[in-house]
């Protein structure tokens, strides 16, 4: 037990100074946005997914990338859209013409990090398609069926705006999602030295000619960490610890969302698991040993707003998800 306690520290060093070097691999590419790729490395750590909502040009795509690039994890990337199919996603039997057998081409879905680019686009069978092998980590094609890497996580973005072609996911699916975080347009600092950056990122050349650099062009090529740094770190989480009085107050939040008077559904047991989870990861990334009610507090949203459907009576008084969740938090002191 003493070696446990004098290694302890040094393990939360060792992840302190993974988590600082990504961050600014990161930062290097993607000006802000530090809350996003913190939810990120909640995501990683926990072996969560993570639904991204916000308008186009935000950097989603970029930040996904520069973040797996950090990692050394294979990354795969999928444009949803009305005429995509299941078979897309996780693969196919095809024939080979020349045997007259079978063989099976294995779909984009396996690989570390996969970012399902604007899910709602998809008809809602692709949809569960990829639901379901996010929940079992596995896919069968086929007769066969196949385990998907390890680790596995999805990382998908829906635009909050559009409407028109897209597919809103059903509360079961969206229950799937550990976490998901509503971005909002970065600050008017940030934006200006987002123009500036754009101003300096200057010709790729080639014997070709020339092509105008962009902001991927900008990802170090060089992993910052490695598979056995993001596997110490989970472990890590693993260890942070959770005291009974913070479960019984994830339990009595979650509960609460269920008996408010504007909430039709509520949050499920599943919601208080991602609680308690989540704030361990984030304990870690803020350096610390145990969860406090601070990680609680600012992963509640995340957790639980996707989760809890509004009455028409909420809808009809114009009230919102953020409200009432934040009502619900003040009531409990």
């Amino acid at each position: 037990m003493d070696q446990v306690r004098e290694s302890s520290p040094q393990r939360v060093n060792a992840a302190g100074d993974l988590i600082a070097s990504v961050r600014q691999a990161v930062a290097d590419v993607v000006i802000g946005q530090e809350t996003v790729v913190e939810r990120i490395f909640i995501a990683l750590f926990t072996g969560g997914h993570l639904l991204l909502q916000g308008v186009p040009g935000l950097a989603k795509t970029l930040l996904v990338n520069a973040m797996a690039r950090a990692m050394n994890l294979d990354f795969g990337r999928v444009q949803f859209t009305i005429d995509l199919l299941p078979s897309d996603i996780l693969g196919a039997e095809v024939l080979d013409p020349k045997s007259g057998t079978f063989h099976v081409r294995r779909g984009p879905i396996f690989t570390n990090l996969l970012l399902a680019d604007e899910i709602n686009r998809a008809a809602p069978k692709v949809q569960s398609a990829l639901l379901e092998a996010m929940q079992e980590r596995r896919v069968t094609i086929g007769s066969d069926t196949f385990l998907l890497p390890r680790p596995f996580l999805v990382i998908a973005t829906q635009n909050p705006v559009e409407q028109q072609g897209t597919f809103e996911l059903p509360e079961a699916q969206l229950d799937r999602f550990m976490l998901c975080h509503r971005l909002d347009y970065p600050p008017r600092t940030d934006e200006v030295k987002i123009l500036q950056q754009s101003l300096s990122l200057g010709l790729v050349r080639d014997d070709r000619g020339a092509v105008p650099q962009t902001a991927f062009d900008r990802i170090a090529e060089e992993p910052i960490a490695s598979l056995d740094d993001l596997v110490d770190a989970m472990e890590r989480v693993q260890q942070i610890y959770v005291s009974p009085v913070f479960t019984e107050h994830c339990v009595e939040l979650v509960r609460r969302t269920r008996d408010h008077r504007y909430v039709e559904l509520g949050a499920s047991p599943r919601a208080g698991i991602a609680l308690v989870t989540a704030s361990r990861a984030r304990a870690l990334l803020h350096g610390r040993e145990h969860v406090v009610p601070e990680d609680l507090f600012a992963l509640s949203e995340d957790v639980l707003l996707h989760r809890m459907r509004l009455t028409y009576e909420a809808l009809a008084d114009g009230a919102t998800g953020q409200q009432v969740l934040r009502e619900i938090i003040a009531e409990m002191g």
